[in-house]
């Protein structure tokens, strides 16, 4: 597996938080004018943004959960046999829902207000609506149409997103890897809950491609918290002390955080903490 390097972990790190805004200047992070399409979830909130430089790859940037019902679904655990041709195993229930789910225009919430945004802010809503009018009425429908446009361009797809969105991006990268061999470039996903059962991590083809970001003791990284009945998938980086450790196993990650807490007023003590502030004098 090759490693991650620091400026694709910067990139796909910012990409996830400022996702979750309404507002969303994809030239800004340097994709094309028209390299952009917005898909909607059932209430016309944009779950998923793909971007795309027209001499480069494809970013598809998965939102985590953005409201009460969808925070809810988390806690249904049930199996759910993943949507791919081939036998992929099975998933959680409701995180294949929010790719099963269907896609709505935001023209059918906005419309009325469309005439009050600025020029640029109509074209941005534009590019959004295109992916709406492609036939498909789930979220993963309109996503496999985009996708399978780039793929047919010579384009590969790296795939991000924070908490619930990482599942997603996890069971959308094993269905269009399905469908589209060779199409994935890597998935990156940041606080991801653990997406499927054993079925599902034993066919993943995407493992040695696949990197979980974990930072410290994040509560969301052991849900659903059913040991031995979910499991994560790919390599686990995680964030500890100012270092990166691999594939920590999550009993010896909770032993790790807990003494740094309780050693920590001590540790305060020592002179390499007072050497890294160090930087803290030039600004004053």
């Amino acid at each position: 597996m090759k490693r991650l390097k620091r400026y694709q972990y910067e990139r796909y790190a910012i990409l996830c938080r400022d996702a979750y805004p309404k507002h969303f200047d994809h030239v800004h992070y340097g994709f094309s004018k028209n390299g952009r399409r917005d898909i909607h979830n059932r209430w016309g909130k944009t779950i998923i943004r793909v971007l795309w430089r027209e001499d480069g790859d494809a970013v598809i940037v998965f939102k985590g959960s953005q409201s009460i019902w969808d925070w809810l679904l988390n806690l249904i655990v049930l199996p759910s046999k993943v949507d791919a041709p081939k036998n992929a195993g099975h998933v959680h229930w409701g995180f294949q829902f929010l790719l099963r789910q269907p896609s709505i225009s935001t023209r059918f919430v906005f419309e009325k207000d469309y005439s009050r945004l600025s020029p640029s802010q109509q074209a941005e809503f534009k590019h959004s609506e295109d992916i709406n009018r492609l036939e498909g009425h789930s979220v993963m429908d309109k996503l496999e149409s985009c996708a399978s446009s780039l793929v047919a361009q010579g384009k590969r797809l790296s795939l991000t997103g924070h908490s619930s969105g990482g599942s997603m991006a996890i069971i959308a990268g094993e269905i269009l890897e399905q469908k589209y061999p060779g199409s994935i470039k890597r998935i990156v996903t940041f606080g991801q809950p653990a997406t499927g059962f054993w079925s599902f991590k034993q066919r993943y083809r995407l493992k040695n491609r696949t990197y979980r970001i974990c930072c410290d003791v994040d509560i969301v990284t052991f849900l659903p918290g059913l040991p031995l009945m979910f499991w994560h998938v790919g390599e686990l980086l995680w964030l500890h002390n100012d270092k990166i450790y691999h594939n920590m196993p999550s009993l010896i990650r909770i032993i790790r955080v807990l003494t740094s807490w309780l050693l920590r007023p001590i540790a305060y003590h020592f002179m390499d903490k007072y050497i890294r502030r160090k930087d803290y004098f030039d600004k004053h």
